[in-house]
């Protein structure tokens, strides 16, 4: 079924409610496993639906930020899906007491069961007003953000459509667009920063009503982080720093050099990779999403029936205009098991790398889609990310359809960037922990935090004075911060292990793609490190891991200058 064709309605919460008590009632009174199992596939069917519903108007809401329809509709969402969330929470501590927890662990596994205690640990009743409160925030944000017109150029642009002024090889235009673009981060600033600290306040509030001494512990528990800990991170963190950083550093001296900019660099000449332009796909919008199509017909028979569905059913938005929400992702609807992708074309390697990100996570929903229940076609994010940015790496093979004349300096480009966002996110993350941590700091004492770790993840950037980046300011730009806490950290770990692909690929394309399909065919039956095992890669925890995939990547990157 096409997305303009698929059917949108209000998920009721008083119906829901009756519908919950029904499928409760059957499941406590089940005498049978048969009869237990039945009742458990009923709530797994009713909460896709509902998931669905809401996946719908968010998807709709974000393409078109102005239709008021399903603005009321997002608003509505907001103040109903904690309860919602209560609902599932009383279905599983029922299933997880369950006298047939047993069978139902031997036919279905055990880690829904680890991860439902997790949830367990993450939601009360209690926190619903709190969590409603942060879901009108992250709409607030998300709308202040699409709301952007800059005036640049003759016209007036959203954040989107800045991006390829902001890559300009004229330093005029390149300079002045940072310029504008940060204008208008620093003309809402306050907004920005009392929108972020009434959500540190209102996640430290939820985090000591259910016992804890911050919202790290909370945010862990949300994020499922159901094998590794802060501790984890922090060794993470300390390898980063001693093998990323040297290397990124050194390359980005050579980039001066070779752009004939000044080091350290400002924000503004940190983009431009090349002094004649970074490189650019041929061709228009539909020529992109025709060669996108032609990569996924050219890697297995699998690929090719997804992006066939993907194309048929009209299941991407991917075009920037007017009104639409910034960034990109990929959702799903369970009800009609297929996935959704939405982004922003600008002009921009960007856009290439969205047909293959993205569609990484559409092509590992669809291998996962007939998966029951369907809390196993999913594992954590931090692996949801191996599917994408592996993905990035297998497009390389139609790199030259993409980039024309500008092939080689796209694939130095990426590898160059895949090796140097390490730092950045793993300062995001590092930011995030200092943030709760100390959740009675003041906006001004976190941008005095964020300028510290800039020092140390990315002394090759100089605070070039601007009102807007000189003050500490830039994390505003990063909207993970504001609606997805401790996210960020998951791209870096599945860089690393993209990154333990591409070296393989170096060898042997068939030998990537088969560890490659390993990793996506268990979808979210096996924790991230178990995942990370099965496909044959070391873990991103293993500092050997970062050691040598960096090490690779410095000698290719060496061997391929451009």
């Amino acid at each position: 079924m096409k997305f303009s064709e698929m059917v949108y309605e209000r998920p009721d919460i008083e119906e829901a409610k009756k519908q919950a008590e029904k499928i409760i009632t059957a499941f406590t009174d089940a005498e049978t496993f048969e009869d237990a199992e039945t009742a458990f596939l009923q709530w797994d069917r009713f909460t896709g639906h509902i998931d669905t519903m809401m996946s719908l108007a968010y998807t709709r809401n974000t393409i078109d930020t102005t239709d008021e329809f399903y603005e009321k509709e997002v608003e509505y969402i907001d103040e109903q899906s904690p309860l919602f969330a209560e609902m599932e929470q009383h279905f599983t501590k029922l299933l997880n007491e369950s006298s047939f927890r047993p069978q139902l662990e031997e036919k279905y596994g055990k880690l829904m069961f680890i991860n439902g205690e997790m949830f367990l640990q993450s939601f009360s009743p209690e926190i619903i007003p709190e969590t409603q409160e942060t879901n009108k925030l992250e709409t607030a944000y998300q709308k202040l953000i699409a709301s952007a017109q800059i005036e640049f150029d003759g016209e007036k642009r959203t954040i989107s459509q800045m991006r390829p002024y902001k890559e300009s090889a004229d330093d005029e235009i390149r300079r002045a667009a940072w310029l504008a673009e940060g204008g208008f981060y620093q003309e809402h600033g306050k907004e920005l920063d009392d929108i972020y600290d009434k959500m540190v306040g209102l996640r430290t509030e939820m985090a000591k009503k259910l016992g804890f001494e911050n919202f790290v512990k909370l945010g862990y528990l949300q994020m499922t982080r159901n094998c590794y800990t802060p501790d984890d991170i922090d060794k993470f963190r300390k390898a980063v720093i001693r093998y990323i950083v040297p290397i990124a550093d050194r390359l980005y001296r050579e980039q001066a050099k070779r752009t004939g900019m000044s080091y350290p660099l400002t924000f503004a000449d940190s983009a431009i990779r090349f002094r004649d332009g970074n490189p650019k796909p041929q061709g228009s919008a539909d020529d992109i999403l025709e060669t996108g199509k032609e990569l996924y017909h050219s890697l297995s028979p699998e690929t090719a029936e997804f992006i066939d569905v993907m194309f048929e059913n009209e299941l991407m938005d991917v075009l920037s205009k007017k009104g639409k929400a910034g960034g990109g992702y990929c959702t799903n609807f369970s009800d009609y098991k297929v996935p959704f992708i939405f982004s922003n074309f600008n002009g921009t390697a960007d856009d290439v790398e969205v047909i293959t990100h993205e569609a990484g996570h559409a092509f590992a929903f669809y291998m996962a889609r007939n998966i029951v229940p369907s809390a196993n076609q999913s594992p954590t994010l931090e692996a949801c990310e191996i599917h994408s940015m592996t993905m990035e790496f297998f497009g390389w093979r139609k790199s030259d359809e993409f980039f024309g004349i500008d092939s080689k300096k796209f694939r130095y480009s990426h590898l160059f960037s895949a090796v140097t966002f390490i730092p950045y996110g793993t300062m995001v993350d590092h930011f995030q922990h200092i943030v709760y941590e100390n959740p009675e700091m003041s906006p001004e004492q976190r941008h005095d935090v964020w300028r510290e770790l800039l020092s140390v993840y990315m002394p090759w950037m100089k605070l070039d004075g601007s009102p807007f980046y000189g003050e500490g300011r830039g994390w505003q730009r990063q909207i993970h911060i504001y609606e997805n806490p401790f996210y960020y950290i998951d791209y870096c770990l599945a860089q690393t292990a993209a990154l333990e692909f591409w070296v393989i690929m170096q060898k042997s394309h068939e030998q990537a793609w088969e560890q490659y399909m390993r990793l996506v065919r268990k979808a979210g039956t096996q924790t991230f490190t178990e995942l990370i095992e099965t496909a044959g890669l070391k873990s991103p925890f293993d500092e050997n891991a970062l050691r040598e995939v960096a090490e690779s990547a410095e000698k290719w990157l060496d061997e391929n200058q451009i």
